[in-house]
């Protein structure tokens, strides 16, 4: 576990000292913090790459495990021909740490999909949102929704679901 809390720091000391000068996160910024409520809830982080890509990681609680790590890469997209409001989409990968359950009823166990004992669970993930930078503001406040899916050390299938925040100092 400490090689874990040492890893996860240097990542973020590392997209601290990074910058971007194409970034076009809230008041052209490129790196954000916040916190997420849903599934997963904790706190998040983004990195914009440029104006449509991005980076974003996140750790918190979950039904995938006690704690879970993830990050994905999303490319927005503008839908509503808005510079306030865009619509995102991505993939990411996540590890569960501890007892996990799911979402979705498994036939052939008769439980929810879950395992046991203190393993890591390893999932990915489809996820689509829409995130709102108020005007003049280094706020971005977002929705997102989208398939979990665990792979090991059980198959199956979660939601996600989570509303969040983000401060872009």
């Amino acid at each position: 576990m400490r090689y874990f809390k040492t890893a996860l720091l240097a990542l973020v000391f590392i997209f601290l000292c990074v910058s971007a000068g194409s970034a076009k996160g809230p008041k052209g910024k490129d790196f954000g913090f916040g916190l997420i409520l849903g599934d997963p809830s904790g706190g998040t982080i983004k990195y914009w790459t440029n104006n449509e890509n991005a980076f974003d990681f996140y750790i918190g609680s979950s039904y995938f495990g006690n704690i879970r790590i993830g990050g994905d890469y999303l490319w927005h997209f503008d839908a509503f021909n808005s510079r306030a409001v865009k619509m995102y989409a991505g993939l990411g990968l996540a590890v569960g740490i501890g007892n996990g359950q799911g979402l979705w009823y498994k036939e052939d166990k008769h439980k929810f999909y879950y395992w046991e004992d203190d393993e890591l669970g390893f999932g990915a993930r489809g996820i689509f949102g829409i995130n709102f930078i108020p005007r003049n503001t280094p706020l971005e406040i977002f929705f997102e929704l989208g398939p979990m899916m665990g792979i090991s050390p059980n198959y199956g299938v979660n939601m996600d679901a989570a509303i969040g925040i983000r401060f872009y100092p």
